[in-house]
């Protein structure tokens, strides 16, 4: 697979079958600049895999490569078919590969929409791959950088959705508590909320006990699945 080749062919059809109604569409979505082509994500998601008979017999570092030249072009549906990719490749995955991944969440990453798509899956399957790596997660979340103190939290919301790392959760909740961004409030706060679905009465505790301190928005987030008598008792401040 020629990786620059292959990605420069995904851009044009991405180019060609982009909108200007889409475009408008998709940057009121966000209060960042957005570059977009225009594009549905059910769109971009048949581009994706009208080329998947070529990416998939690639060599790991062909993999990474190719993904990487679409996360670098700043477009987000580039960013999302490589976030439909990289999953794929997880059985590959090895620990070292989280200094790649925050690297390019460091260069790549300048939005809500791409950091989620990149970290729910890609990140989250090498930290459940090697869970020793929730220390990298905890360090992300003193970062300067939003999306990488984002990234701390939202890379676990798959397995915690499974149960897992709810120590983890509550250590890197703890962490962003007093953080002052909204989207990396709402990232932790729908980190509590996957952790709840199987883990309700352990988070509904851990809410009661830091309803004080959290902002409303993550108290909000975090109680969203749990019932209406929870709530109330959960908004209620001392």
């Amino acid at each position: 697979m020629k990786t620059t080749e292959l990605a420069k062919r995904i851009r044009r059809d991405l180019a060609a079958g982009g909108r200007e109604a889409v475009r408008e569409s998709t940057r009121r979505f966000f209060k960042e600049p957005i570059r977009c082509h225009g594009l549905k994500s059910a769109e971009v998601q048949a581009v994706a895999k009208k080329y998947w008979p070529e990416v998939k017999g690639a060599a790991r570092d062909e993999i990474f490569s190719f993904c990487e030249a679409l996360y670098s072009s700043g477009f987000l549906e580039e960013a999302s078919i490589a976030s439909i990719y990289l999953p794929k490749f997880a059985a590959w995955f090895e620990a070292g590969d989280i200094n790649i991944f925050q690297n390019w969440i460091e260069r790549y990453i300048d939005n809500w929409a791409k950091c989620d798509m990149f970290c729910n899956h890609t990140v989250g399957d090498l930290v459940g791959k090697y869970p020793e790596l929730t220390d990298v997660l905890k360090a992300w979340t003193r970062s300067g950088n939003r999306w990488l103190r984002r990234a701390g939290a939202v890379s676990l919301v798959v397995p915690a959705k499974k149960g897992r790392f709810l120590k983890e959760v509550f250590e890197i909740a703890d962490l962003l508590m007093a953080d002052e961004d909204d989207l990396v409030r709402k990232g932790y706060g729908w980190l509590l909320k996957e952790a709840s679905r199987l883990h309700r009465d352990e988070v509904f505790d851990y809410v009661v006990r830091n309803r004080w301190k959290m902002a409303r928005t993550a108290l909000r987030y975090a109680i969203e699945l749990m019932p209406k008598e929870l709530k109330s008792e959960a908004m209620k401040l001392p």
